[in-house]
Formats: structure tokens, C-alpha cells, sequence
């Protein structure tokens, strides 16, 4: 607790008093760039990864980024959603899983969720994750790789979800808004972004576009 303190006051005498001017151009209001939808795992930081300032981006965390089609669950994760697309007229959202995942492992292996019901609950969102791995995934035996491809299909799963949020769905028919799917792999600083033409995640410097394609039309 005393590194959060301390931290504090360096960021009041340090970094506050370089970026004042920032902060009350802030206090005016917000226009972030994008809704940044990732996990809640506390190795992964959006604007350090992004290199964004405060109120660029807009962010919703939870345990393996998940979103609930709409109407399943009265949650914050809708409300979120809905403020940024209808509120704050985000242009883009990104979908960013990462490797390792803590909560994808649980997909994998429910007997580690036995003492954990909230999380195993939670979970239940990336069902149709777990059912892709089980059915379409039975040549990948090594456990590290299986749980990579967890990864990358439930950033896939949640993009599906995002598109039952009505906001969402009007925003795309309008072409308003654009939808992406990345993996940040944290212990290398890569990251890489689906690309539906080749059905596969490509690193990010070669593929800037939205999800869209066969498999989704997000554009």
C-alpha cells in the first residue's frame, strides 16, 4: 500500500504539474478515441501499451475480456458499451485478449474454477469459446498452445457478443464505427490483430484493418 501512497505523490508533483493544462482541458469534457475492451489481469495496461494520454481511451476491464450478448445480464459491461458508442461517439472499439490468460485457462480446465463459483458463472459467456476448442481444436495437444488459441478464439466470441449491443449494431449499419480483435502477447510487447481475409492473427504492423469479412462484417 505504501508504493500506491508514494506513487501518488509523485504523480501530484511530478506529473500532474507537467501535464496541468491536460488535466483542465479534461475537466471539460471527453473525447476518447476509442472504447479499449480488455481483461482485468494486472499485467496488462492499456495506455502504456497504446502510449495514449488520459482521455484517449475509454476502458472496460473484466476477467477475460468478456462481453455478454446483450439482454443476458442487466451489467456494466452494456452500460459501458452503450455510453461510449451513444454518448461519447467512439469510432472505433478494440477487443484486446492477451497470453497467458488466467480466465481462458479456466475455460479450459473448469475443475481449477471448483472454489471460484463467481468466476465460474462469469465463464459461462465464453461457452461458445470452450465448445470451438473442443470441437475444432483436437490437434493441438500441448497445453501452452491449446491455451493460446483459447485466447484467440474468445477475442473472436466477444466480437460476436458486441454486435448483439443495439448501439453497436446501428453504429456498424451506419458505418460509424469500426470493431477489432487483438492479442497482446505482454511477455514479448507484440501484438497482433485479427486479419479476416487469411483467417488468421497477423502481427499489428501488418494489419491495421476493422474485423470484417466472411467470418464478420464490422465495418
Amino acid at each position: 500500500m505504501q508504493k500506491l501512497v508514494e506513487g501518488i505523490h509523485q504523480f501530484q508533483s511530478d506529473i500532474f504539474s507537467s501535464k496541468q493544462q491536460l488535466f483542465e482541458t479534461l475537466a471539460e469534457g471527453q473525447h476518447p478515441l476509442a472504447l479499449f475492451i480488455t481483461c482485468s489481469d494486472s499485467r496488462i495496461d492499456p495506455s502504456l501499451l497504446t502510449q495514449t494520454e488520459p482521455g484517449e481511451l475509454f476502458i472496460m476491464r473484466n476477467a477475460g475480456n468478456i462481453i455478454p450478448p446483450y439482454g443476458t445480464i442487466n451489467g456494466g459491461e452494456a452500460a459501458t458499451i452503450e455510453f461510449a458508442v451513444r454518448a461519447l461517439g467512439v469510432k472505433d472499439i478494440v477487443i484486446c485478449g492477451h497470453s497467458l490468460c488466467g480466465a481462458m485457462s479456466g475455460v479450459l480446465h473448469p475443475e481449477k474454477l471448483d472454489d471460484l463459483p463467481a468466476v465460474r458463472d462469469w465463464l459461462t459467456y465464453a461457452d461458445a469459446t470452450k465448445r470451438i476448442m473442443k470441437e475444432n481444436y483436437t490437434h493441438i495437444a500441448e497445453d501452452d498452445a491449446r491455451l493460446t488459441a483459447t485466447v484467440e478464439e474468445n477475442v473472436l466470441v466477444q466480437v460476436e457478443h458486441l454486435r448483439t449491443h443495439p448501439s453497436v449494431a446501428a453504429a456498424l449499419a451506419r458505418k460509424q464505427i469500426n470493431i477489432h480483435a487483438w492479442v497482446y502477447k505482454f511477455e514479448t510487447g507484440q501484438v497482433f490483430a485479427f486479419r479476416p481475409s487469411e483467417e488468421q492473427y497477423l502481427p499489428l504492423e501488418h494489419s491495421t484493418k476493422p474485423v470484417s469479412g466472411n467470418r464478420f462484417s464490422a465495418i
